[in-house]
């Protein structure tokens, strides 16, 4: 029988509901299914614990979210644990302030231990939005940690439009950058989104795995790209799970092949 090289990631596009009980009912069962299907790693989108309306104040905002000891986050690395799966989501996480909360993702790995937490430094105040009229940003970002797809690193949304985060993460040892998302509608957002997705896994030479929202006021289109660019995933409008696969050996490959990581020049960068 031919073994399978990589390992297989189940990506989510969801669109998140108000509830935050119902929402966490469907990730659950994600999750299971995720496993149910051989995937070692499940990745969901930014912003999955719940939609957070135009009309709710930042206040309303703040007394719905949750520390990462919080019972939304427990109930997922519990669900990891059950069914021996890592997992990539997100969530609205307490701050000290009663009227901001960082938009933050963790990873949870097989035994229901949290492996890394990363709150999401650069907000989404472009295009019309305010992300910081309710957020609050993270001051850094987090180290790559060791998945069942090799090192991995995390990013959110707005995120990917910043050069530094993606080669940050990769030149820390990152082959897989796994961005939870939820790119907002409007003209050209979808060429940007996929355009983005693509030069950030070319540049760096590794996998980018980008769960999207879909529904409400986001685009869907989670992707999954290989480390040379191409488009394995894209889910379109679907509210579904599609599963990739991730191979270490084509990272190496393409990084021999084209070593942009290595023929770097930092030091010629400089002014």
């Amino acid at each position: 029988m031919h073994a399978m090289r990589g390992m297989k990631a189940a990506i989510i596009q969801m669109q998140a509901s108000t509830d935050k009980d119902k929402n966490l009912d469907r990730i659950l069962a994600y999750i299971a299914r995720a496993a149910s299907r051989g995937a070692a790693l499940c990745a969901f989108p930014e912003f999955m614990m719940f939609y957070t309306t135009s009309s709710q104040t930042p206040r309303q905002l703040a007394s719905l979210a949750e520390p990462i000891t919080g019972d939304f986050v427990n109930s997922i690395a519990a669900a990891a644990k059950e069914h021996r799966i890592e997992v990539i989501g997100s969530f609205y996480e307490k701050s000290k302030k009663k009227d901001r909360v960082y938009d933050t993702c963790f990873i949870a790995g097989r035994t229901g231990r949290i492996l890394s937490k990363y709150q999401k430094i650069h907000l989404y105040d472009a295009l019309g939005f305010r992300e910081s009229a309710k957020l609050a940003a993270g001051s850094r970002l987090s180290r790559p940690v060791n998945t069942s797809l090799g090192k991995t690193g995390m990013m959110i949304c707005y995120d990917l439009r910043f050069p530094e985060v993606s080669r940050s993460l990769a030149t820390a040892g990152s082959g897989v950058l796994v961005a939870p998302s939820a790119w907002v509608r409007g003209p050209l957002k979808e060429e940007h989104w996929i355009t983005i997705n693509r030069t950030r896994a070319i540049e760096n030479g590794c996998y980018v795995i980008a769960p999207d929202q879909v529904g409400n006021i986001y685009c869907g289109r989670s992707l999954a790209v290989d480390p040379y660019g191409r488009i394995l995933v894209d889910m379109k409008k679907r509210r579904a799970m599609s599963l990739v696969e991730v191979d270490p050996g084509i990272i190496k490959k393409t990084r021999r092949a084209l070593p942009l990581l290595a023929n770097r020049r930092p030091a010629a960068y400089k002014f």
